[in-house]
């Protein structure tokens, strides 16, 4: 028997028990699905978390003030006024591998223009910020040197606070009243879109970090030069865990803590928080990978139980063949042939849900869709592979029938 003669006489066969070849089919289906998805949806949320890393700026580090225990009481980070700009100064003069570091203060506020008005964060920034962060100006310009210094009337804002002040029409030049103090804006920043958080990082308003200071975020900062946060971008090439190193050990210097003593700061590394969620991210998708393996084992279990039940129901035409000429052979590769095109059968429904589930859950998600090819070939592969390894032994005891026993047991 050719090849083709025996592909058409296997499905044949599938299609005179339809119903018993789609449930047979189901474990294979419900693990190739499993995989197919489960493979997509993590490469989707990788590839979200490395955008929003990016987003962030590349090589940063941030670092929090706080983080100390007064009279026996922990205080959380950000809860203490321990971080200047002049320590951020030093971050970027005295450590040859940070790049930029950038104070800033920021603060919940009232936007108003004409008759529009908005509630949106302002912060405080110097010109190391825009370094830091990978953030350029889309529209207009920058802060010069001389409004960073001394803190001009001057305003930069998202891509968000300009659409929901001015509706489409041109934001740079309009006046802006931030908590009732006149800003001039001069530009409108790049898009970024959400945060790791979920936030708007879009949804801004940047001022000069003194005039935030002193006319924004309050006079108790004003008097402390204390700072919200200090972004440090390490530059490239350049080790992060050693310079995280090299600036605890300056900061300690500098805020005199004895040895022993805990740090008055906090110090987020993004790549380490990276690394953390796409190893959870993996993690994960081994387990779902694994219960997507049970259910291959599982959908192989049922092509042997049926191709045993196959081979009972067809002593009598196993008996004929032989009896006609076939082979011990011929009877094997038949069975083989029609177990594995079931199981192939069932690959391709699964590669076909698990597409759909992945592009659901992309979209729904936000995340992009990642199908590798190479994955949806293995696993129509490995469901081949389940076919021949479950219909092997099948195939062995219909080839084993004696013709007569066959044809007298018919």
């Amino acid at each position: 028997m050719s090849l083709a003669d025996a592909l058409l006489t296997a499905l044949a066969a599938i299609r005179a028990h339809a119903l018993r070849s789609v449930l047979t089919m189901l474990g294979i289906v419900i693990g190739v699905a499993a995989v197919i998805a489960m493979v997509a949806v993590g490469n989707g949320a990788r590839e979200r978390i490395n955008a929003q890393i990016q987003a962030l700026g590349a090589n940063l580090i941030i670092i929090i003030p706080g983080n100390v225990t007064l009279t026996g009481a922990r205080l959380g980070t950000g809860n203490a006024a321990t971080l200047t700009d002049q320590d951020a100064a030093a971050l970027q003069g005295e450590i040859a591998a940070v790049e930029a570091a950038a104070p800033l203060v920021r603060g919940g506020v009232q936007l108003v223009s004409g008759g529009a008005n908005w509630s949106t964060t302002a912060i405080g920034v110097d010109l190391a910020f825009f370094t830091a962060r990978d953030w350029a100006v889309e529209e207009g310009r920058g802060f010069t040197e001389e409004e960073a210094r001394r803190g001009g009337q001057v305003a930069i804002v998202g891509q968000t606070v300009a659409r929901e002040l001015f509706q489409g029409g041109s934001a740079i030049g309009a006046e802006i009243r931030v908590k009732n103090v006149p800003f001039t804006v001069i530009g409108v920043m790049a898009r970024k879109g959400q945060s790791m958080g979920g936030l708007d990082q879009d949804d801004v308003i940047l001022l000069p970090l003194q005039s935030a200071r002193q006319r924004v975020v309050g006079t108790g900062r004003a008097k402390t030069r204390s700072v919200n946060q200090i972004m440090v971008k390490v530059r490239e090439g350049e080790d992060i865990a050693a310079a995280e190193d090299e600036m605890r050990r300056l900061l300690r210097q500098r805020h005199r803590i004895l040895d022993g003593r805990d740090d008055d700061f906090s110090i987020r590394n993004l790549a380490e928080i990276q690394q953390t969620r796409e190893e959870s991210a993996r993690t994960l998708a081994m387990l779902l990978l694994s219960v997507a393996g049970v259910s291959l084992v599982v959908g192989g279990i049922g092509i042997m139980n049926i191709m045993l039940v196959s081979v009972t129901e067809r002593t009598r035409e196993i008996g004929l063949r032989m009896a006609v000429g076939a082979r011990p052979r011929d009877v094997m590769g038949q069975f083989l042939i029609e177990a594995t095109v079931i199981a192939l059968i069932g690959g391709l429904i699964g590669v076909a849900i698990g597409i759909g589930i992945a592009v659901v859950s992309a979209h729904s998600a936000g995340w992009p869709l990642l199908i590798d090819p190479a994955v949806v070939a293995a696993a129509v592969l490995f469901s081949g592979l389940v076919g021949i390894v479950s219909g092997f032994y099948p195939a062995f005891r219909a080839a084993r029938l004696d013709p007569v026993e066959a044809l007298r047991a018919a």
